[in-house]
């Protein structure tokens, strides 16, 4: 190949000619070493820099994922014979609570830590800059990073105990996302209370498995998926961090759902106490609203529960339903989990590897050995991630709670339509005055119950109808009104 001919093993050791030798001759082992084509163009710096990236390289796992692309089977991807519906608790099936009463226990004790998975851009919705930064409520445009920020506030005030943050970012965004917390001043919670965690990164493969440069000095990568944020955990130090402060029960959500409830003493409860629970993985549903609706499906096989992508998801399984209609498949995932932390520990520990799913992308490279840059117009390569989901079937067993869509569930992903910005806002103005009404408030409404007046809940205010204090419950929100609490 270009570039590979004028650089022996004669170098001393340590030096550049010595340690290209050697990551050439790893490369070769797995017919990769397409890698250092260019290594006669690049400067010393270059050279160190592409040399770095070759020895962070997981070559046993491209390896692997390479020749599963090559053979056109995707690792990960299969549905076993036996799927059925998942086994899930609902609210009026069990003692509200009780449940709730233990789950404030436990966060009482300082045993909760929330955490966010925030690497996204916020691409789809014509955003520039991270999705956490997004302006999502709907009279005084709070960004989602401060929704969250406010909730787990008001969680430290209301239980008298700490609640740390911890954050996924991604290559992608962190550093925007740290000057965002910064420029806030942490929106009061206290710098040492909350940790930005960047996920880690994966090789991108061409369809002949072959790993992509993204210039000649810099092979092409992406975020390893939410599932990385185990290894991020481990690698940065949080998983040994809360081990060490007593913290054993770990809130988990996307960033893009402002209406998560993000220390839900039910659910936090359920987790570490109910018979159903092994206090390894919880998880919260809602029913799909339709067989198409492009969520995870919650199921169950070989006696284990699990999550199946909704792609994966055979359209007649999808789309089968009971007598009365209802889908048989039905627990649409929200990506709200509850994780123990010894069981986080044991996961990155090897005791149970996530799988790694195939994803075919549009990936810009260079060519070799020409070094022209390419511009795919349609995927051209696989991408590989990892699924936090997939943690779900590790556990001893996985309790799986049904929630109100209407309560926890307005997630901001796209521009328009479904799950966008105008969505979420109608969903928490709706929640709000539902919140009102429950407490003897008269909420303007037309004919066919739509709202005709706006209001906003701050998460500093309440988290749920029962904590708005009575003092800030007016008799009447009236016609055009606007008001915010």
């Amino acid at each position: 190949m270009s570039g590979l001919g004028n650089s022996g093993s004669g170098g001393r050791p340590g030096s550049l000619e010595a340690r290209r030798a050697a990551a050439l001759e790893r490369l070769k082992q797995v017919g990769q070493d397409h890698l250092l084509a260019f290594w006669d163009r690049l400067d010393d710096a270059a050279r160190e820099s592409l040399l770095a990236q070759v020895d962070s390289l997981p070559l046993d796992v491209v390896d692997r994922e390479a020749r599963a692309i090559r053979a056109g089977r995707a690792s990960a991807d299969s549905v076993p014979p036996d799927l059925a519906p998942a086994s899930v608790l609902r609210r009026g099936d069990i003692d509200v609570a009780h449940w709730s009463a233990a789950g404030e226990r436990v966060i009482r004790a300082g045993r909760v830590a929330c955490f966010t998975v925030a690497g996204g851009q916020g691409t789809r919705l014509g955003w520039d800059g991270p999705k956490g930064i997004f302006p999502s409520t709907p009279l005084s445009a709070k960004p989602l990073f401060q929704v969250f920020a406010e909730a787990i506030a008001a969680a430290r005030a209301r239980y008298g105990a700490m609640v740390r943050w911890y954050i996924m970012t991604s290559p992608l965004n962190d550093a925007q996302t740290r000057e965002f917390f910064a420029s806030h001043s942490w929106f009061g919670l206290g710098a040492g209370t909350v940790t930005l965690i960047p996920q880690g990164t994966l090789p991108s493969l061409s369809r002949d498995g072959r790993m992509l440069l993204s210039s000649p000095s810099v092979i092409a990568v992406n975020p390893d998926g939410h599932g990385g944020a185990v290894r991020a955990l481990r690698d940065s130090g949080a998983l040994e961090q809360m081990r060490r402060e007593g913290i054993d029960t770990l809130s988990m959500f996307q960033v893009d759902n402002p209406l998560v409830r993000v220390v839900d003493p039910l659910f936090i409860g359920l987790h570490t106490e109910h018979p159903a629970s092994s206090a390894e993985a919880s998880s919260k549903v809602v029913p799909k609203r339709n067989a198409a609706e492009k969520v995870g499906v919650f199921c169950a096989s070989g006696g284990r529960t699990m999550v199946v992508e909704y792609s994966d998801l055979p359209a007649a399984l999808a789309s089968s339903a009971h007598a009365d209609g209802s889908l048989r498949f039905n627990a649409g995932s929200i990506a709200i989990h509850a994780f123990g932390v010894p069981f986080l520990e044991r996961i990155a520990q090897g005791a149970g590897a996530l799988p790694l799913h195939h994803a075919a992308k549009k990936v810009p490279h260079v060519s070799v050995p020409e070094g022209q840059p390419v511009e795919p117009p349609s995927p051209n390569a696989v991408k590989l991630e990892t699924f936090i989901f997939d943690a779900v079937p590790l556990a001893t067993k996985a309790l799986v709670l049904e929630t109100d869509r209407d309560e926890e569930f307005a997630p901001i992903k796209n521009a328009q339509g479904e799950d966008s910005p105008a969505s979420s806002r109608t969903a928490q103005l709706e929640r709000a005055a539902r919140w009102l009404e429950s407490r003897g408030t008269r909420v303007a409404r037309d004919a066919s119950g739509a709202l005709r007046c706006e209001i906003e809940i701050s998460p500093l205010t309440a988290c749920d109808a029962g904590e708005i204090p009575a003092r800030l419950i007016p008799r009447e929100v009236s016609e055009g009104q606007t008001l915010m609490i």
